[in-house]
């Protein structure tokens, strides 16, 4: 689509207001969890649902819903989403009761999947221009890697000062802002002229696999990893998987064509997304659960400790990466700063149980603000840029399932690792502070060698001349693609 330079950013605003939407709600709920608990009278097990009710339609969708925008038209879609992710946040927000939140949830993850996967394909759709993409790409990989810690302060801000409706009621006026402004400044977008035919067979398959591996992996903590319930689970998904790659092997229309993964690019991208995503968990989660239960913060300060990071992201996502990955192209950003957030979870895994924040917890999160703010912007260029436009928004799903499923199996390993050590200092006599001290120590240490594996990936597997870059007179080009090394 053309737009003049004008329109297109500020495309860009809606667009990434729209998905923050559903990057904070990811969470934004966490914080107000025992809030809720206590107000509606939830057990533990209710109460996970609330996250992974979200969770499971979320995971399922990101595909289908990226599918359907390339074949119905991305911007109806987009509308489409967030009309659904708003309208089921005032029912999470009026909700009296467990049934009603939990179902609402749902429907919220429903929403969220198809907003997810288009915002990102509209993007890479309007910025057309290597310089201006680079910059838009920045500015989404803000709000997807900034978005999550931003949710932590939001969520304490709303519930301590409001309560806990809130966090979802301020979504309301936002969606509806966001479907107005889209439909007055976004043009429609067709899908590709004749015959529009949705792989049903593929659709359900893959729908069912994620969401059956999504529901073993956030309950494997409580029920075990090796119980018949998750083994059974995970086998079935495995199977469903396997059933589902036949289908798109075979049919004349695939959901997923097959053809996307030998592009070595977006390969790569998808696989070291799942090792950053899981790197990423390490830091949201477990130093959120770090600062609150062992050095005793309030909701309110977890945010604000979250702070100097996002303000460093945001400067490196909206300025600096682009310029990197405009000189130097998608893998030595992409790589440095993998290394960084390495650098930045493995200082958290000294921090002590008497913590100061100047020492013991700044650092990291200057650390890992720099890592971050430098790698996003070449992920998501490198998973979406050698993909026609015609399957944009499959692309988009495809990277943000990986997000998806890299950040809920790496915190499962994570917390598990976290309360196996625990559960080890106790029996040798540690005190508590001490014990969880520890399993967050070894949490936070492993999830620094996810980082490393994904800077390793991308330094040895990505194709170096996939980025645009300046030439000798100051104008940006697109380097010439290598015909060969384009697949795997």
């Amino acid at each position: 689509m053309t737009l003049d330079a004008r329109t297109r950013w500020l495309a860009l605003v809606i667009l990434c207001l729209g998905d923050l939407m559903i990057v904070l709600d990811g969470t934004i709920v966490n914080v107000a969890l025992p809030s809720i608990r206590e107000d509606l009278g939830l057990t533990d097990s209710s109460l996970a649902w609330i996250v992974n009710a979200y969770l499971l339609t979320f995971g399922g969708f990101l595909l289908l819903g990226g599918r359907l925008g390339d074949l119905f038209g991305q911007r109806r879609l987009f509308v489409a989403g967030i009309v659904l992710f708003t309208a089921a946040s005032l029912a999470c927000g009026l909700a009296g009761s467990q049934e009603v939140l939990i179902a609402a949830r749902a429907v919220q993850g429903l929403g969220g999947a198809v907003v997810a996967a288009l915002a990102l394909a509209l993007i890479m759709t309007i910025f057309t221009e290597p310089t201006e993409r680079a910059k838009a790409m920045g500015v989404i990989g803000f709000v997807a890697a900034g978005g999550g810690s931003i949710g932590v302060l939001a969520g304490g801000v709303l519930t301590d000062l409001l309560s806990w409706h809130w966090i979802f009621l301020v979504n309301v006026p936002v969606g509806i802002a966001v479907v107005v402004l889209t439909l007055l400044v976004i043009p429609g977008t067709r899908g590709p002229a004749g015959e529009r035919r949705l792989d049903a067979a593929g659709a359900v398959t893959v729908t069912a696999a994620l969401m059956l591996a999504v529901y073993a992996i956030v309950n494997g903590n409580e029920v075990g990893w090796v119980t018949t319930r998750t083994l059974g689970l995970l086998g079935l998904s495995a199977a469903l998987f396997a059933g589902f790659l036949l289908i798109e092997a075979r049919t004349p229309a695939p959901l997923v064509p097959l053809s996307l993964f030998r592009l070595r690019n977006v390969a790569t991208a998808n696989a070291l997304g799942v090792l950053w995503a899981a790197a990423m968990f390490a830091w949201f989660f477990l130093s959120a659960l770090y600062v609150q239960l062992v050095l005793g913060y309030s909701p309110l300060e977890v945010g604000l400790a979250f702070l100097p990071a996002n303000l460093i992201m945001g400067a490196l996502s909206l300025g600096l990466s682009a310029q990197l990955v405009l000189r130097f192209g998608i893998r030595p950003p992409l790589v440095t700063g993998m290394l960084l957030v390495a650098i930045g979870l493995a200082l958290f895994a000294r921090a002590p149980v008497d913590g100061v924040f100047l020492v013991d917890v700044l650092p990291s999160m200057l650390v890992l603000g720099i890592g971050v703010g430098m790698a996003m912007n070449p992920v998501l260029l490198a998973a979406m840029s050698d993909v026609e436009q015609d399957q944009a928004g499959l692309a988009s799903g495809v990277v943000n399932t990986s997000f998806m499923m890299g950040g809920a199996l790496g915190l499962a390993v994570l917390a598990s690792l976290a309360a196996a050590r625990t559960d080890t200092l106790l029996s040798a006599g540690e005190d508590e502070l001490a014990a969880l001290t520890g399993g967050y120590q070894l949490a936070f240490l492993v999830g620094a060698l996810f980082s490393v594996a994904a800077a390793a990936l991308g330094a040895l597997l990505l194709r170096p001349g996939a980025a645009p870059a300046a030439d000798p007179h100051g104008s940006v080009v697109e380097r010439e693609r290598e015909p060969s090394p384009d697949t795997a």
